[in-house]
């Protein structure tokens, strides 16, 4: 069985738990990211390319992740034209749809060009569509082009540095983190979210022995 999907199957029956216990959903946060860095190892050590007995390819449905959610819509915020289009990209990237995804992204481009919500949102789905990897150039610009539009906004930083955490780049992801972190209010809700998620990688990172 692919390492990618016992992973999903993992995070998938974590969550389940969780709300079947009906643990407070603020702590759903702190596990999301212990899991997503817990990938991040097995990415950078691991052989998650690696497949088991079966070499039919198969379409990985990704498990619903509500904590995800309720931070992207802490950081981005609800019911703008551009929500519209990055909700329905993320439907559409777990179901394993990643083109259906970019192009979802692209067709709210087309009505809101300078968003950087949705310049960020199609650096995560060119990412996926590559196969998860690997960063192109291509998605590089597209997150750039995001922090370009709101240089001081937390998002574009937040989510690059999440496709850096994706693709083993663990000390760019930090430097991400810490430049999202500092242009994050305060009194934001999820202040404390993007705080934990650093000191979760700087421990992976320590773990590793790598240099910050």
């Amino acid at each position: 069985m692919n390492g990618w999907l016992i992973l999903a199957l993992i995070g998938a029956a974590t969550f389940g738990f969780l709300a079947l216990m009906r643990v407070a959903r603020p702590l759903w946060t702190f596990v999301g990211a212990a899991l997503m860095l817990a990938g991040a190892g097995y990415a950078w050590q691991g052989r998650p390319g690696l497949s088991g007995v079966s070499r039919e390819p198969v379409r990985l449905r990704q498990p619903d992740d509500i904590a995800a959610d309720d931070l992207r819509d802490a950081i981005w915020g609800r019911f703008t034209y551009d929500y519209a289009y990055a909700v329905a990209a993320d439907g559409l990237a777990r179901a394993g749809a990643t083109g259906s995804a970019a192009n979802a992204v692209m067709g709210g481009l087309q009505g809101a060009p300078n968003s950087a919500r949705l310049w960020t949102r199609m650096g995560s789905a060119i990412l996926a569509h590559d196969g998860g990897q690997v960063l192109s150039p291509a998605a590089r610009l597209a997150f750039g082009r995001g922090a370009q539009l709101a240089p001081d906004h937390p998002g574009p930083y937040f989510y690059y540095g999440m496709a850096l955490v994706q693709t083993g780049d663990l000390p760019g992801a930090r430097r991400a983190w810490l430049a999202a972190l500092k242009r994050t209010r305060r009194d934001a809700s999820y202040r404390e979210d993007l705080a934990i998620r650093l000191v979760l990688l700087d421990r992976l990172l320590a773990m590793q022995g790598r240099p910050r």
